[in-house]
């Protein structure tokens, strides 16, 4: 009997999403897809549907729980999923997302219930990219929204789809340029690209089945990189760690067919006005800018920045480990711990800048000029902890203190 393998497709990007799911149904025999439309939830509920190669096997209904389509979601998936794996017929379970939810979540709430996470597949037409990337509108104007209270954007929520899947799966569309291809290969340089035609698999080279020859996850007859890529393997554990702003695996330097990288990494605190005042500037400088960064008057706390389609998120991550007593490091992730000793210096620990800005037009040199001209300047650095702490803070509105 075959273990029930799962594996999670998502994106913004509906087409490129259905591309993919089409694709692993014809590669994998037996394989079965789940969908929880989220647009009927204004209804009161969330409708499911399962399906297979040769259509719809069976749809329901989940009442919507605490006004969130989400959380509906959350509720149905996981015993659907385990009355597949315990019905032993099923060799792989495809969870095609609905378009705004997020891999993250849904990956750990299927890992959490005891089912075999296989993959994790973002969906994306290069094409379509910077368009999403710059689009700030909230999710509800674009009927969205997973929940009244969902204040996500387009932009935010397509780059964390984009940068938590550890495999893009790429529609091969004749719109997209080099330029596209570049500011994707920048946006998630670790990923694994898979093509993926408009089509069905027949005739696409980057999907050939081969019957009688046991691939990838052990699914008997599944031989192309779009099915290995699904049944691969996957740690939902190391996939957050990677995403969380202390330890992140950030874009490295380049500049390509128009697209640059720019990784800017210092050791001074940031002067929390003069940071404050080149904030739009900053954040409208590239499509795309993350990292991790600390602020003269909150020395002990590290900041996440996050920004994406003009808008910026700045959030409290905890503290550096330098300001921790070392009984409290024991209590560290051990993950957490090695990104602090790349980072460590005698003088300030694991305290540092570390941004990361990513755009087609990228003017580096002008950016990396008003970064340093909000830094501490030497008399401010020379004055010491106790004089930064006394400077007026700016980011009390992000931090909500």
């Amino acid at each position: 009997m075959p273990e029930l393998s799962v594996v999670v497709v998502g994106g913004l990007h509906a087409d490129a999403r259905k591309a993919t799911v089409g694709h692993l149904l014809a590669e994998v025999p037996g394989g079965v897809v789940l969908h929880h439309d989220l647009s009927t939830a204004a209804g009161g509920t969330v409708v499911r549907t399962v399906r297979d190669a040769g259509g719809v096997r069976d749809t329901g209904e989940t009442p919507l729980v605490n006004d969130c389509a989400c959380c509906a979601l959350r509720a149905d998936l996981v015993p659907e999923l385990r009355r597949l794996a315990d019905a032993g017929d099923t060799p792989l379970a495809v969870v095609e997302l609905w378009d705004s939810v997020e891999p993250k979540a849904m990956t750990e709430v299927i890992a959490s219930g005891g089912l075999t996470v296989t993959g994790v597949i973002t969906a994306v037409d290069p094409a379509l990219l910077l368009a999403y990337l710059g689009n700030g509108d909230d999710l509800a104007e674009g009927g969205l929204a997973a929940a009244v209270t969902d204040r996500r954007t387009v932009a935010d929520t397509f780059a964390r789809q984009l940068e938590y899947a550890p495999v893009l799966a790429v529609l091969d569309s004749s719109e997209a340029d080099d330029e596209d291809r570049e500011l994707l290969a920048q946006l998630h340089p670790t990923a694994r690209q898979v093509p993926v035609g408009h089509g069905g698999p027949a005739g696409d080279p980057c999907a050939r089945t081969a019957r009688g020859i046991r691939g990838a996850g052990g699914v008997p007859g599944v031989h192309s990189p779009l099915a290995h890529a699904a049944l691969a393997g996957f740690d939902a554990e190391a996939a957050a760690a990677a995403q969380h702003p202390a330890c992140a695996l950030l874009p490295t330097e380049a500049d390509a067919h128009g697209v640059a990288t720019l990784v800017w990494h210092r050791r001074r605190p940031f002067h929390p006005e003069r940071l404050y005042q080149a904030l739009e500037d900053l954040t409208c400088a590239a499509a795309r800018s993350r990292g991790r960064f600390w602020l003269a008057d909150r020395p002990d706390t590290l900041l996440h920045w996050d920004a994406a389609g003009g808008a910026l998120c700045v959030e409290s991550a905890g503290p550096w480990l330098a300001s921790l007593p070392d009984a409290a490091w024991d209590l560290v992730p051990p993950v957490r711990r090695a990104a602090a000793a790349l980072d460590w210096r005698p003088e300030h620990g694991d305290c540092c800048q570390h941004l990361v800005f990513t755009s087609p037009g990228l003017d580096r040199e002008g950016l990396a000029h008003l970064l340093e001209s909000c830094l501490l300047t030497d008399a401010e650095y020379a004055a010491g902890r106790a004089a930064w702490k006394r400077l007026p803070p700016a980011f009390d509105a992000f931090l909500e203190v």
